[in-house]
């Protein structure tokens, strides 16, 4: 492996630390008397630009009352019509342009009590949001 390689995978690593990091720090805390951890703790969604150059991430919940997702009643609609697989959500397609500037999205978490660990690289954001429609529209 390239020493540039390893540089990059380093990079992105420390990248999605930090998000997961932050995200888990503006979490908020479990109320002192809840005995009984939560069945669905929600996903954290991800988005970065080619090469990690940038991230962001939100926390997902449904139903969403915190509202941390900028469009969760449509991306909750949208997991529970795929039963949280990722993979069979239908998007919203429209037409993209064939630029390539990659985009990958990552999902991590549970969903109605199961493990997710999810990613996927799109050439670009249009593709990526034709593919997702609202999920990863934040």
């Amino acid at each position: 492996m390239s020493v540039s390689r390893r540089r990059r995978l380093a990079r992105a690593a420390a990248t999605i630390t930090a998000a997961v990091v932050t995200a888990l720090a503006v979490a908020p805390p479990a109320p002192a008397d809840a005995a009984e951890p939560r069945a669905d703790e929600g996903l954290f969604l991800t988005v970065s630009g080619a090469e990690e150059t940038w991230i962001r991430g939100v926390l997902l919940r449904c139903p969403d009352t915190a509202g941390h997702h900028p469009h969760h009643d449509a991306a909750c609609s949208e997991l529970i019509w795929a039963r949280g697989d990722l993979d069979a959500l239908h998007g919203e397609p429209h037409a993209c342009t064939k630029e390539y500037d990659p985009v990958t999205v990552g999902a991590r978490g549970t969903w109605r009590g199961a493990p997710v660990e999810w990613r996927r690289t799109f050439a670009n954001a249009c593709t990526m949001d034709a593919a997702t429609g609202s999920v990863f529209r934040f």
